[in-house]
């Protein structure tokens, strides 16, 4: 991807574009435009095929899974713009739900849809274009861990084991319903809590998997991420798929690419060692916290709802990652 976007780069030097303050030199979950002292706008656009059957779920989930990049970066969406492929041949009534559940969604966010843009293609896909607010001192980027840092996940993992085996025709409805419950919750209270605690770097975990979205961290802060193996959560039914070796294809893409980076420092099952490398449909805000405020915000994130959980720590190194028993 870095050869694709080399072009651009060349073209659109940082020098002579100052407001861009988070671009395609440094890249992060979404590009930032600063207006004046007080305001940036973020802006961002995501959009996928459908992960489950139903379509308005699959409207919502795509719609958290787009607007989680303006809470990543700390900020509050303000306006989205629907972005939709769908077939000729397919009932419009199915469009309509998929619209609705994202529109829903959207609107939960306190945001609006204020327009979008429609193509025919031979597979659905949808998602969003999405516009964002944030003062330029509160942006939380992905290369501010410090060494100390306390890490926190919002979201439980196996959302790509999960629907997985949805396709396979083999999951459990009760275990499809809990992993269709995680995806379509908005990041939007885990991202406010970040706010009020001392977080330093945060993003949201997606189709790089824990293992590629926490080595972005590590290496854009040039320190080292280790994780307790022990500590993370998944979805449930997430281990029972995982043992039988359901897994989804981008699961071997991102073990191919990062697993040079990756360090284990305990024995793992094979199974354990690939979901660290499962994509994530709208997964949770990774949080790099100082040691100071990591059992407040973890407490409040709690007491809020949230799933989440405290896994590892942040030492010296260079863009590295530690697994740890």
């Amino acid at each position: 991807m870095a050869q694709v976007l080399r072009p651009l780069s060349q073209i659109f030097q940082q020098t002579d574009h100052p407001q861009i303050l988070v671009g395609l030199s440094e890249p992060d979950d979404a590009a930032v435009y600063q207006l004046d002292a007080e305001r940036a706008i973020i802006s961002t656009t995501d959009f996928f095929p459908p992960v489950v059957d139903d379509p308005y779920d699959f409207g919502a989930i795509a719609a958290a899974n787009a607007l989680s990049d303006v809470y990543a970066m700390g900020g509050q969406p303000l306006l989205a713009i629907n972005l939709v492929a769908f077939p000729d041949d397919l009932d419009k009534s199915l469009l309509t739900e998929i619209l609705r559940g994202g529109a829903d969604k959207v609107k939960e966010a306190g945001a609006v849809i204020a327009g979008g843009h429609s193509i025919t293609d031979a597979e659905p896909k949808y998602g969003l274009s999405v516009t964002g607010e944030v003062s330029p001192q509160r942006i939380i980027r992905k290369s501010g861990a410090k060494v100390g840092d306390r890490l926190i996940l919002s979201k439980a993992l196996g959302t790509g084991v999960i629907t997985t085996a949805h396709k396979r025709g083999i999951v459990d409805d009760e275990h499809l319903a809990q992993a269709v419950q995680s995806m379509a919750r908005l990041n939007r209270n885990a991202a406010g809590l970040a706010q009020q605690h001392n977080v330093h770097a945060m993003t949201d975990i997606t189709g790089f998997g824990l293992a590629g979205h926490a080595l972005e961290m590590a290496h854009l802060g040039g320190v080292q991420f280790v994780i307790d193996i022990d500590k993370l959560r998944s979805l449930p039914g997430t281990l029972h798929y995982a043992r039988q070796g359901v897994f989804p294809g981008g699961m071997q893409r991102n073990a191919g690419y990062y697993r040079q980076w990756v360090r284990l420092d305990t024995s793992l099952a094979g199974y354990q060692e690939a979901l660290l490398y499962d994509p994530q449909t709208s997964g949770g805000l990774l949080m790099a916290v100082s040691p100071q405020s990591v059992d407040a915000l973890l407490a409040d994130l709690l007491e809020s709802g949230e799933a989440a959980f405290a896994l590892g720590e942040v030492a010296a190194g260079a863009g590295e990652l530690l697994i740890r028993g």
